[in-house]
């Protein structure tokens, strides 16, 4: 851990255990300097490892990224071929790293609806990483959280679930997300303030955080203001907060 990141951590009375992103403005990042919006992208896959590094020096172990939403496809075909190809390149690139450090890679999302590369190099680093159990990343691609829902359901339908037997729990078990503690924390970048369709079951009681920040510039300074804005809040998951002596 760098001296500054952990002097900062030493600021924070508590941080998140799961830090989901929706990493959004890369193509007006891109839009404000004369580029292509592609270039915003490829922008925004480089700025990646720069906050699962800052993850990793705060102690934080699991970052959920929203990469591409079931609704995406809606954007011009050119954006979106691109957008796949530049995925499976980085993806392809950052085997090696995500070795190094012990990171476990997993898919959330409809991988059959992705191009046969793609799938192809998601298959094979999910794999090649199962056994990593020191930092977790999850990558939401072709992901949407109404999709998801309907999907366990008829999971749970073809399987044979009693109605009486569905518990909220076994719902979370047929999701994408089985076994995953939910998310503390939802960062947006770009200044939206919605959820877009991204971990909507998980992030029920999640902490929200919008900057109007692109996500090619987000970083950890402005990571860094996240977790402080988060160590301020009061969770009371629906309850009263916890009586102080």
């Amino acid at each position: 851990m760098t001296e500054t990141a952990s002097e900062l951590r030493g600021e924070l009375a508590v941080l998140p255990r799961h830090v989901a992103i929706i990493m959004d403005g890369n193509g007006r990042w891109a839009e404000q300097r004369g580029l292509p919006r592609l270039a915003g992208h490829r922008a925004g896959t480089e700025n990646v490892r720069r906050i699962a590094e800052a993850c990793r020096d705060y102690g934080i172990r699991m970052l959920t990224l929203y990469a591409f939403s079931t609704e995406n496809w809606k954007r011009p075909h050119e954006e979106v071929s691109g957008l796949m190809s530049l995925l499976s390149r980085v993806i392809e690139r950052e085997v090696e790293t995500l070795q190094r450090h012990g990171v476990r890679l997993r898919h959330l999302g409809a991988l059959e609806a992705l191009p046969a590369n793609l799938q192809d190099k998601i298959r094979a680093v999910v794999n090649a990483t199962a056994d990593n159990d020191q930092w977790y990343i999850n990558i939401a691609i072709n992901y949407g959280g109404r999709s998801e829902i309907v999907d366990a359901v008829r999971r749970m339908i073809r399987e044979g679930v009693a109605a009486d037997d569905v518990t909220e729990e076994m719902l979370s078990d047929y999701l994408y997300t089985a076994g995953l503690p939910d998310p503390d924390l939802v960062i947006r970048t770009a200044g939206e303030m919605r959820l877009s369709n991204f971990l909507i079951w998980q992030a029920a009681y999640a902490e929200y955080f919008s900057t109007p920040t692109f996500w090619p510039d987000f970083g950890p300074q402005e990571f860094y203001e996240a977790l402080a804005a988060y160590a301020q809040r009061t969770r009371k998951f629906g309850g009263l907060p916890a009586a102080t002596s």
